[in-house]
């Protein structure tokens, strides 16, 4: 018991002594740390005779409380000084240093934008697995494996049989199997084709698709589709015309063409540019997802996202918008 009252009043002299944080921080640790003084009479507490135990232990709990309220009125302005920093001081007339703030990328730039115009038309946002099957990427969409076109939407198979899709097409047969017309949806999402890494080209790109089923739907009302969204994009001066083309899931067919001005040697030209592909849904994509034959029609158009992108952030070459330049990337 003498023992506890005069490590109480030696802890309590030392931190009214105490000229700093610092040195109230030491005393701390001397006295209430693991192996603190104080805390070595509170283990001490099982050895003591059972019959002086409760007595002893009252006693330890009050100097344990003494001593830690002593600590607290000493450290909350009763005379302690603040302690030596430690570690370098702090110039306030630096300048601050600027945090580096991320930016959004070309083409989820390029992404939010035409879910913005074809939302405004009515359509709905889709979505569907980039790891595929030859059905959904292939013989669904009119291309059977005997097909010529097949080689040009030719893609990476994996071991199982299954492939990385080679257009957002798959997930329009996906919808239709699951729903009925009137449909309205477009898809936007990477595909992958093996195709020779250049300026133009590369193995993994963004697309995006869109179609629309109902009953009565002519190819007036693509053309009249695809004009809004193409001078929502890139401006309402650009005009839009359409060439006679070949797809295997639409029939007719027709490649997009916009306006667009550029600079040849040092003089202003004008002429047209491959922005889409597009065309009236083949009878043939109906019969594979089981919509009842002549009843309904539809059209269906595909963008390739990262074209757009360079188009509107005139970026020259493809390969800098997978490649991870972070002075590229903060120029947007």
């Amino acid at each position: 018991m003498e023992q506890i009252t005069q490590v109480q009043e030696q802890a309590i002299a030392a931190i009214e002594a105490a000229a700093d944080s610092e040195e109230l921080e030491d005393l701390r640790i001397k006295y209430l740390g693991k192996k603190g003084e104080i805390t070595a009479l509170v283990k001490g507490i099982r050895d003591v005779p059972p019959d002086q135990r409760g007595e002893f232990g009252k006693k330890v709990n009050e100097a344990k409380q003494a001593v830690t309220s002593a600590l607290k009125q000493k450290q909350s302005g009763a005379g302690a000084a603040p302690g030596k920093p430690k570690g370098p001081m702090l110039d306030v007339t630096l300048p601050g240093r600027k945090r580096r703030l991320g930016r959004r990328h070309p083409i989820s730039r390029t992404t939010e934008e035409i879910k913005r115009v074809f939302g405004g038309l009515g359509f709905e946002i889709a979505s569907g697995p980039e790891v595929e099957t030859e059905h959904y990427n292939f013989d669904a969409l009119n291309i059977p494996k005997d097909h010529p076109a097949r080689d040009g939407f030719d893609t990476f198979y994996l071991n199982d049989g299954r492939l990385l899709r080679s257009q957002t097409s798959t997930v329009q047969i996906r919808v239709m199997e699951k729903r009925q017309p009137p449909l309205r949806i477009i898809a936007p999402g990477r595909v992958y084709r093996p195709d020779i890494v250049d300026a133009t080209h590369h193995y993994m790109f963004h697309q995006v698709e869109g179609l629309v089923v109902d009953e009565n739907v002519t190819f007036a009302d693509m053309k009249y589709v695809l004009e809004i969204a193409i001078r929502a994009l890139f401006g309402q001066e650009r005009k839009m015309r359409l060439l006679p083309s070949f797809f295997p899931f639409t029939e007719p067919s027709a490649e997009v063409f916009m306006s667009y001005d550029y600079v040849k040697e040092g003089k202003q030209e004008s002429g047209w540019l491959e922005i889409a592909g597009c065309g009236m849904v083949d009878p043939n994509v109906f019969e594979a997802v089981g919509y009842p034959p002549g009843k309904y029609t539809g059209f269906a158009f595909g963008f390739g996202l990262d074209r757009i992108a360079m188009l509107q952030y005139d970026i020259k070459d493809i390969r800098l918008l997978t490649e991870n330049h972070q002075d590229f990337l903060h120029q947007f």
